[in-house]
């Protein structure tokens, strides 16, 4: 089988074919998705905006985030990665044209709302490199699937802005927001003729249901309901955000309908999760084919605390440094996109310490670091040098996105076909995370900020003490009925 050959990353053949074609649909996708961040100021000028309205459309871009990570993930289980994601790039190229050729405010927000779905990309990769790659590579390719992947947004705010500036004029912003749009298009086609969901010969197992995860307790039943809350939660808060008692972009009439909307909705997720596993309230699972949902929860936690962080912490970073220390605007951006930078190596290397040392240890270690960087930032303010604040933020942000290379060195050891379900229940709790951190920044000062994601950090510590490490075997059952145990230590 294909899956043998070494693992090298300068081959095009094979597994690495497939990792190199999908971190490049990944990179496309947040290119797209912050291809607004780095041409704000033009975008502002030629439509006219003011602050609020420049801070609502930074907001509507992740609002669609969270329930995309589901959908994204339950759609990826049942009709497999390659559509999946063909389909996700060349839909979005629509609403990154709509973006690109705005002529009003509320277009160009309703486009930023729609583009939150490209968002959910991250989701559909996890699965495809867990179908290709054995348990001892998985953390290091989802590593660098994930890391050099999440570059695309570093990618924007260094090309795009000179783009523009070459294309010139005041629509220069609007070419080089269109030229994504293009490129998403373009690989949507080359993603699709070039990529095969397992290796030949392997199984694609498929949830029995799409519509909601499976669990296999009774127990799992109600714990799955409970961690449902939060998500539910962030989007109440994103609807309070842009009521009137935030930035005012829609009616208070609007706000509570969608309130009332997001408990209707609540409760009809309740009742599919309940359609889709009350077998389990009337017969036992066999024991070989349960999981324990609480490695799904743990995961969940430390990912709000690791990617959620890292969102915040990016949006508020050069701000944070040009007004502690008297950078120009330039400067800051510069000295704060280190943060960012980090990402390249940082996701492999929590993957490759996963494979190498255990998943478990690792993600202590990371959890531990990232609490102990956070709590140093918070001590950040004018009389240190900036060199130091520099490397501060550059340690804490190691221990933050290897912290998300070793959680998703995990994901696709808990129950193979429900990878993608499981990476988009803990890739939202990445964006409510974000959700939640950037509220409270909002009511505090930095320092306050920074400790309290150091102490959300000691809570997932706390958390991961519970979590299981995969060992031997998952067990699935194919179609014709018999039962394939597959590797996971």
């Amino acid at each position: 089988m294909e899956n043998s050959t070494k693992f090298n990353l300068f081959s095009f053949t094979g597994k690495m074919k497939i990792l190199h074609m999908s971190w490049m649909a990944f990179f496309i996708t947040f290119f797209v998705w912050y291809n607004h961040a780095p041409l704000m100021g033009a975008i502002a000028n030629s439509l006219g905006l003011d602050k609020e309205q420049i801070k609502t459309l930074l907001i509507l871009n992740v609002a669609l985030t969270i329930p995309a990570r589901i959908i994204i993930g339950m759609l990826t289980d049942k009709f497999g990665p390659r559509r999946v994601y063909s389909a996700l790039l060349f839909i979005s190229a629509f609403p990154c044209f709509m973006f690109a050729f705005a002529q009003t405010f509320e277009i160009a927000a309703l486009a930023r709302f729609l583009l939150g779905f490209i968002g959910a990309g991250f989701v559909i990769g996890i699965r495809i490199v867990s179908e290709w790659f054995p348990h001892n590579e998985l953390g290091t390719a989802e590593g660098i699937y994930g890391g050099w992947g999440n570059f695309g947004s570093a990618a924007a705010s260094f090309t795009l802005p000179v783009l523009a500036l070459w294309l010139g004029g005041d629509d220069g912003w609007r070419y080089a927001v269109a030229i994504t749009g293009v490129i998403c298009l373009l690989w949507s086609f080359v993603y699709f003729k070039n990529v095969s969901d397992t290796p030949k010969g392997s199984t694609y197992f498929r949830p029995k249901n799409v519509g909601g995860m499976e669990v296999t307790s009774k127990g799992d039943f109600v714990f799955l309901i409970i961690m449902k809350l939060p998500m539910y939660f962030a989007l109440a808060l994103l609807t309070w955000k842009l009521s009137p008692e935030g930035v005012s972009l829609i009616s208070q009439t609007f706000a509570t309908t969608a309130y009332a909307g997001l408990i209707a909705l609540f409760i009809l997720d309740v009742y599919k999760a309940w359609q889709i596993n009350r077998e389990i309230f009337v017969k036992p699972v066999p024991e070989i084919q349960q999981y324990k949902f609480k490695q799904v929860a743990v995961l969940n936690i430390l990912y709000f605390a690791t990617f959620g962080s890292e969102l915040a912490v990016i949006s508020m970073l050069p701000l944070f440094f040009a007004e502690t220390f008297g950078l120009s605007p330039v400067i800051a951006g510069m000295v704060a996109s280190a943060y960012a930078f980090m990402n390249l190596m940082s996701r492999p290397a929590g993957g490759l310490i996963s494979d190498k040392f255990g998943r478990k240890k690792t993600l202590l270690i990371l959890t531990a670091g990232l609490a102990a960087g956070y709590f140093t930032m918070s001590l950040i303010d004018a009389t240190w040098p900036v060199w130091l604040a520099m490397v501060a933020a550059m340690a804490c942000s190691f221990f933050v996105q290897s912290g998300e290379g070793a959680v998703f060195a995990v994901v696709p050891l808990i129950k193979r076909r429900l990878t993608g379900q499981i990476a988009g229940m803990t890739g939202a709790y990445g964006n409510v995370g974000a959700v939640t951190y950037l509220t409270i920044y909002a009511m505090v000062d930095a320092s306050t900020f920074f400790m309290v994601i150091g102490a959300t950090a000691v809570l997932g510590f706390v958390t991961l003490l519970f979590m299981q490490e995969p060992a031997g075997h998952m067990a699935e059952v194919r179609e014709d009925g018999s039962l394939e145990l597959i590797k996971v230590s």
